[in-house]
């Protein structure tokens, strides 16, 4: 039986999907969830800053989030009319494998490696607490 604060693959799951339909706010619920919570070097994000953004101090607009957990790497591409999500298996720097799939199945992947992760890392695990329950960033 689930406690109220175990994490299950189905609610991760749900909340990485759940604003999906607009990639930019996707993007953004991606790096202000997981960025500040993951451990250092798990999550990098590339933005493109325009001279309006440097000018008043924004960060830019999201063009890639790339997460890496353990040997996987998941990488969601933002740029170009359609988000170009692909899971690639990372071995020392040498990826072994990639394999293009659609934004979906991206985010189910994504969620069973971060329930993987969150069983062993006690800062992940409350990241994907805070995630499934809707709640900001620490």
């Amino acid at each position: 039986m689930e406690q109220p604060g175990d994490l299950s693959l189905d609610m991760v799951t749900a909340a990485l999907r759940a604003d999906s339909s607009d990639i930019a706010i996707y993007a953004r619920v991606l790096t202000e969830s997981l960025g500040d919570s993951l451990p250092p070097g798990n999550i990098q994000v590339d933005r493109a800053q325009s001279m309006s953004d440097r000018l008043k101090g924004r960060p830019g607009q999201v063009t890639k989030i790339t997460i890496r957990l353990g040997d996987q790497v998941f990488t969601l591409r933002l740029t170009g009319s359609a988000p170009a999500a692909e899971v690639c298996r990372e071995v020392r720097g040498v990826v072994l494998s990639r394999q293009p799939v659609a934004v979906g199945q991206w985010a189910a992947e994504l969620a069973k490696a971060l329930v993987s992760h969150a069983e062993q890392n006690a800062a992940t695990a409350e990241a994907l607490r805070r995630l499934v329950a809707g709640g900001p960033p620490p």
